[in-house]
């Protein structure tokens, strides 16, 4: 947004230097980024009488002149035409600099002295193009700066607006905000209109179909306008804020979307078929020409302005070449509406189509404004182009935009500033910004919001300004408070953490990968199409196919990094995963979503050294790490069986992890047609833990029993079993029989072969028996160890040997 300080005292009043406006804007979260000075450096520019203009000796388009510059008369060189003897004309005397870094010299042209310049309003930096030298009124002094004299020395401000500001895109939202930071009173233009012209409701009317597109739309009709340029105050204007002068109704236009910030658009009444204005949506693309040109296809979602046939504007973007004000326009209707915000920034970004009007309605405008600014530039239009407005206003408002009141508490606003402001400073303060508030007890206030203030719409936001007008600097600094709290951590996140240290103090390394995987990847780890790993939620948007489906299961992610790693020749692996996976539940919008550990390890057992074996990692590297996990959570009554195995398993060399009855997980080598399927060119061993599970079957507080202070027992047996009869049958065999003092049961010995009868083998166990109350007796422990060795031959159908 680019203001000038001339043109802001028009609407407060102001003590403050350039300097400080520019301080006191940026305080209040408008930040100068620019400050020119116009006419600063042109004092030697000054008022001149043109005493008499004589034809150039040896030049047909020049002519010499004698200038009165109130000290001097002097002789100056000119090929313009546009002035004579008597006219008060702008001379750059010798030693003056010009925009562009032009200095003034004396010199002779075409052998006649010149000792100065007259300047063109080009020349001068007023305008950007000019017919010949600027003509001054009579009224001014001669020997006086030009610039000082026409009271167009001014400073001009670039403000860097943020996106939620759209109420600072006018002249009049900055003098509020100076305002109500001074304590003064904003002032706006005193505006009449005089309607001297039939009932507008006689020639036109208004029809709006997408009251969510276009809450209002308000017009006049104004006939027998004179299409001319503009007064130089209003191109001089314009021209210092960057715009580019029209004609006057254009330029009246513009001159309001600077002074009001809102966007109106003026239509050659007599190009509108029937008189009619109708707001809808286009049709599917519908081809439209704007403005500049450029021919446009629409789409159901842009809002079009239309005549009773056809389009004749984008709403709140650009008008249409078809009903643009030309030297030939006599009658206007003159439209202020408010559109939608998101519907106006979605078609300005779709079409690449940036505007004046489209930068503050996508923002958002003030839809209590638009009577205001259209009465405003009717009386202007009557003024400066003498057409005649007719009576009323077309207003066309279905729905009543009715702010809601915000409560702000005294206790909050202190709170969160760290101020001691008392609840009449805070009143004031929203009194101020022309707030409406409302008190409700000593330490409350309901504050009612205008419309042109978009970005307020909670209590925090009414704090902010709060802070702004009081002024930032004047809120001292504090150090934040920290407290500790005594909340424990939950015991799920002791428990990730837990697990995530203990697989990188076995040698793993975490990875972490897309939570989608490739619809085929159940199939890929041979898992049955009715297994719920195989009922994937699909992502609506997903970027490539090989990641549209959530996970069910971290297998796949893991095996692709390790044959991704093992591409890249590094053949010892240990990884692991510990995420959630993604599991639809039936007749609910949201998944399941269980935590799972996954592990993956391949390649030597041990890192390469002289004093190293080169074993490669197998099932029972597996087992360990397991194990040495559950361990960690004290996790008993651990059970490993090989049926009911996972697909991606391979069946002679994995089992399933339990605790009593609750399933754990698994571990064990990959299936080799799975290891196929994922490109693996090596044996492979997984590991998976539900966390969910674990957390059921952790013991968080041991019991601790001293050692006993008697001796142990052990008693060996060596039995004869089939091959199907596993260790863990044994192991649970022996602890079933109930023996208090059995302490615990190992293996020692397997052997399988020579001598012994086809599908059997020799199982030989060591069971350690104590007591903690006494020294028991051999016979004692015989009893005891029988008990144990006849439950083996009954239930397991084993031979002593």
């Amino acid at each position: 947004m680019i203001i000038t300080y001339n043109w802001l005292q028009e609407y407060v009043d102001f003590s403050l230097s350039p300097v400080e406006l520019a301080h006191t804007l940026t305080m209040l979260g408008l930040e100068v980024e620019r400050m020119e000075t116009i006419g600063a450096d042109l004092d030697a520019v000054v008022v001149a009488l043109v005493e008499s203009r004589e034809q150039h000796p040896n030049a047909d388009k020049l002519s010499v002149c004698k200038i009165n510059n109130g000290t001097d008369v002097l002789d100056v060189v000119c090929g313009a035409n546009n002035f004579k003897a008597g006219d008060k004309v702008a001379l750059a005397q010798v030693g003056a600099t010009l925009p562009g870094d032009f200095k003034i010299k004396r010199s002779k042209i075409r052998g006649e002295e010149s000792c100065g310049m007259l300047c063109s309003e080009k020349e001068l930096g007023l305008a950007d193009e000019s017919a010949g030298i600027i003509i001054l009124p009579a009224s001014l002094t001669v020997g006086q700066p030009v610039f000082a004299e026409l009271g167009l020395k001014d400073t001009v401000f670039e403000i860097g607006l943020t996106p939620n500001r759209a109420d600072c895109l006018s002249l009049i939202g900055i003098a509020r905000e100076v305002a109500a930071k001074l304590g003064t009173t904003l002032r706006l233009p005193q505006v009449v209109v005089p309607e001297t012209a039939p009932s507008i409701n006689a020639v036109a009317s208004v029809t709006i179909e997408d009251p969510d597109l276009c809450p209002r739309y308000t017009a006049r009709y104004i006939s027998g306008c004179t299409i001319a340029p503009s007064p130089a105050w209003l191109v001089q204007r314009l021209n210092a804020v960057g715009m580019r002068s029209i004609n006057n109704v254009v330029d009246i236009t513009n001159y309001v979307l600077l002074e009001f910030g809102h966007p109106l658009h003026a239509f050659d009444f007599d190009l509108l078929a029937g008189g009619k204005i109708i707001v809808k949506r286009a049709a599917e693309g519908e081809p439209f020409v704007s403005l500049d040109g450029q021919e446009r296809r629409l789409q159901n979602s842009d809002l079009t302005i239309c005549d009773g046939a056809k389009g004749v504007a984008i709403a709140g973007v650009m008008g249409g070449g078809n009903s643009e004000i030309s030297a030939a326009t006599v009658n206007i209707l003159l439209e202020s509406a408010y559109f939608n915000p998101y519907a106006i920034r979605r078609t300005s970004k779709r079409l690449c189509l940036h505007t004046e009007s489209s930068h503050r309605f996508e923002r958002g405008a003030d839809v209590n404004v638009v009577i205001a600014a259209l009465d405003r530039a009717a009386a202007l239009i009557a003024d400066l182009a003498a057409g005649k407005v007719a009576q009323g206003i077309i207003d066309v408002y279905p729905t009543v935009i009715t702010p809601m009141p915000i409560t702000v508490r005294l206790n909050t606003v202190n709170k969160v500033l760290g101020t001691e402001l008392t609840i009449a400073e805070i009143k004031d303060v929203f009194q101020r910004l022309t707030f409406a508030v409302d008190e409700q007890g000593v330490d409350t206030l309901d504050v009612t919001v205008p419309t042109f203030r978009v970005d307020i719409a909670r209590e925090i936001d009414l704090i902010e300004e709060v802070a702004r007008l009081v002024g930032y600097e004047n809120i001292r600094t504090t150090l934040p408070k920290a407290e500790v709290s005594g909340e424990p951590v939950p015991r799920q996140q002791v428990m990730e953490r837990t697990l995530r240290n203990l697989m990188v103090a076995q040698g793993f390394n975490e990875v972490i990968n897309f939570s989608f995987f490739h619809p085929a990847s159940p199939e890929k780890l041979l898992i049955n199409v009715d297994d719920y790993r195989s009922k994937s939620i699909r992502v609506l948007n997903p970027l490539v196919e090989e990641q549209s489906v959530m996970r069910t299961t971290l297998v796949p992610s893991l095996l692709e990094t390790a044959a991704r790693n093992l591409n890249h020749r590094q053949v010892n692996q240990r990884i692991f995963e510990l995420r959630r996976l993604y599991l639809p539940k039936e007749g609910e919008e949201l998944p399941h979503e269980p935590l799972w550990l996954g592990g993956v390890l391949t390649g030597q057992r041990n890192s390469e050294g002289w004093c190293e074996g080169n074993e490669t990692v197998d099932f029972y590297d597996a087992k360990g790490i397991v194990e040495e996990l559950l361990a960690n959570f004290h996790v008993q009554n651990l059970s490993y069986e090989s049926s009911d195995l996972e697909p991606y398993y391979h069946p002679g060399k994995a089992c399933t992890i339990f605790a009593k009855k609750q399933r754990l997980g698994s571990f064990g080598e990959i299936h080799p047609d799975v290891q196929r399927n994922f490109a693996l060119s090596q044996a492979v061993y997984y590991l998976e833990l539900s966390v969910e599970a674990l957390l059921k079957v952790a013991v968080d507080k041991l019991q601790i029993v001293p050692p006993s202070r008697f001796p142990d027992v052990t008693r060996d047996v060596a039995l004869l079993l089939n091959d199907a009869v596993s260790y863990q049958e044994v192991l649970s065999t022996a602890r079933g029989v109930g023996v208090r003092d059995l302490a615990d049961v190992d293996i020692f010995d397997l052997y399988q072969g020579e001598h012994l009868p086809t599908g059997h083998k020799s199982l030989a166990i060591r069971l350690r028996y104590h007591s903690h109350e006494r020294t028991l007796t051999d016979e004692e422990v015989g009893k005891m160890h029988q008990k144990v060795v006849n439950a083996l031959i009954a239930k397991l159908g084993a031979t002593i040997r």
